[in-house]
Formats: structure tokens, sequence, C-alpha cells
């Protein structure tokens, strides 16, 4: 420690290839936390935009869910004849977040930038609808709920080619319970 104090107090010179190589490395920390952050955004916008459009789609079935006041349970069913059936909506989640992120279909949904490299890809959407039970004992655990998953894929930028995309499986829940 006290070669380096001495180094770095010396006027002789000794001290500018240390001083270089400390700001390069900063840069290089400065860049690493950059990128980090980068992806992390990314990742938190797709997940919002995915979360909007599940909710969306749970949103088009309050129409269609049986209102069981007296029960006090709800479920996505239409009465017909003497029973219910099922009747759900699962609407284009696809195309509610292609519109909310400006995504391009080619093969797969990708944003593209202005330069023509692509920002981030999503596939592999896989939606379950859970539809609650009519008649159950438990309504506050019985609800109207979609959970949905996809695959995003996002270039990582720092180090050129070296490292691999981040591809990270998103999740997100939506459920429906009427107030009245």
């Amino acid at each position: 420690m006290t070669r380096i104090r001495k180094i770095l107090r010396s006027k002789k010179g000794e001290g500018f290839p240390l001083t270089i190589a400390i700001v390069l490395v900063l840069i290089i920390l400065f860049t690493g936390i950059s990128e980090y952050l980068r992806l992390m955004i990314v990742a938190q916008g797709v997940r919002d935009a995915l979360q909007d459009a599940v909710i969306a789609t749970v949103t088009q079935n309050y129409d269609e869910v049986y209102h069981g006041i007296r029960e006090g349970y709800s479920g996505g069913y239409q009465p017909v004849a003497n029973d219910f059936e099922e009747s759900l909506d699962y609407g284009n989640i696809y195309g509610r977040l292609a519109d909310t992120l400006g995504l391009e279909y080619n093969g797969i949904y990708e944003k593209i930038t202005a330069d023509g490299s692509v920002e981030f890809a999503v596939y592999s959407l896989d939606v379950d609808v859970r539809n609650a039970p009519l008649a159950t004992s438990d309504s506050a655990t019985q609800r109207f709920e979609i959970d949905s998953y996809i695959t995003l894929e996002v270039p990582v930028s720092f180090g050129g080619e070296l490292l691999p995309s981040m591809t990270i499986r998103l999740k997100t829940t939506a459920g429906y319970i009427p107030k009245f």
C-alpha cells in the first residue's frame, strides 16, 4: 500500500499507467452496471405490459361471470336450460402486448430499434385460465384467475458477441372477484 502511495505522489510520471488502468476499470465497471440496469428495465417493462394485457383479458370476462351474490362466488359460467356451462374469453394477449410494446411479428414477436437491430424478443406465451367452481364453500380462495408465462430474450450489448442473450421466463397473475 505504501508503494502505491509513493507512486501516486511521485512527480516522475510513474503513476500515469496506473491512473489509466484505474480509469479503464471504472469505465468497464460502469458499463457493466449500466447494462445490468438496462436488462432489468426491459424485463420490468415487458412484465408490466404482459400484466396489463392479462388484466384486460380478465376484465373482458366480467360480463360472462355468473354473479352468485347469494352464494358469494363467481366464475365464468352462463345459464343454459337447467344448468350452467363454462364460458370463457381468452382474449388476444399477444395482440395487446404487441400494441403496447410496439412489437413486430417475424416468426416471434420482436422489438426492432431504429437502426434495425433487435432490442428484445418475446415468445412461448402460455395462458392458464382457472375458473372458479360453482357453489364452492370457500369463496375467498376460489376466484376467476389467469396465469400467464412468457419467455423474454434480450441481447446483451456489453462485451459484443462474447456474452449470451439474457433469456428469462416471466409470470403474471390476474384475478377477478366481484365486490357486490
